[in-house]
């Protein structure tokens, strides 16, 4: 069933002129950018979501396994990046959907406007000239929304991803409240978030979990959250958000 994204009333400004939902089934994107794009995300949803359904179609396991998948034969970028993502992190290509559309989609837009930021049920695909702050949501965790990631995406787009055993439909087999990870790729961002958190079963697990993360290629940041309890590692800069406005809640 459908959950409404109640999250977005809280996101704010950051001097993108235009912002909009674009809703295509279970795909439900919030989009900023310097002019309004709507009709064209909706047309790119359509056809990123027709390329993984008619890989599905031919391909069922791709949907159903909880492994990495190997892509045989030629096959869209997205599958593609998708697979490698999962291979990367030690998980099933589904595991990167989320993040694989939402960077599909940023990327055709980066065409169209300069600055653009594409948020999928949480997950983000980020170039901004001016840093871009992520409220970090872990429900019942004092420390929901009380810290941020500052994000810098002035010269290449960046990601930040997030998953959790506590909220939201996202199959987590950990019970982290909340697992961010940051990384060039939305894609693996995505899948190493979902990898990370299936370690975290108890607070001293945090350590653990972010050793296994860091060693994952291409992941450039870390945090991680259970309770009242807190590990980081990398290229974060984490902010109070007392005193902040928040431009996008990661949530999953």
């Amino acid at each position: 069933m459908y959950q409404e994204r109640t999250y977005r009333n809280q996101v704010h400004g950051d001097g993108m002129r235009a912002s909009y939902r674009v809703v295509v089934k279970e795909t439900d994107l919030f989009v900023r950018s310097e002019k309004d794009l709507a009709n064209m995300t909706r047309d790119l949803v359509l056809r990123y979501r027709a390329y993984l359904e008619a890989y599905i179609r031919r391909h069922q396991g791709f949907l159903e396994t909880l492994v990495p998948w190997i892509v045989r034969g030629p096959s869209p970028r997205i599958i593609r990046d998708m697979a490698h993502a999962g291979q990367c992190a030690g998980v099933g290509p589904m595991a990167a959907v989320a993040g694989a559309i939402a960077e599909s989609v940023g990327r055709n837009l980066l065409d169209h406007s300069g600055d653009v930021i594409v948020e999928n049920g949480g997950d983000l695909f980020i170039k901004s000239h001016l840093p871009v702050t992520i409220g970090v949501f872990a429900n019942q965790s004092p420390l929901s929304l009380r810290i941020g990631l500052r994000v810098h995406a002035q010269d290449h787009p960046m990601a930040v991803c997030t998953s959790s055993g506590t909220v939201g439909h996202s199959l987590s087999m950990g019970k982290a409240d909340a697992v961010c990870i940051l990384s060039e790729s939305c894609s693996l961002a995505d899948a190493a978030a979902t990898a990370v958190g299936n370690q975290i079963q108890k607070a001293d697990d945090i350590q653990n979990a972010i050793d296994f993360g860091k060693n994952i290629k291409g992941v450039e940041g870390i945090l991680a959250i259970l309770h009242d309890k807190i590990g980081m590692w990398g290229n974060l800069e984490v902010v109070s958000l007392q005193e902040k406005k928040v431009e996008f809640i990661a949530l999953k």
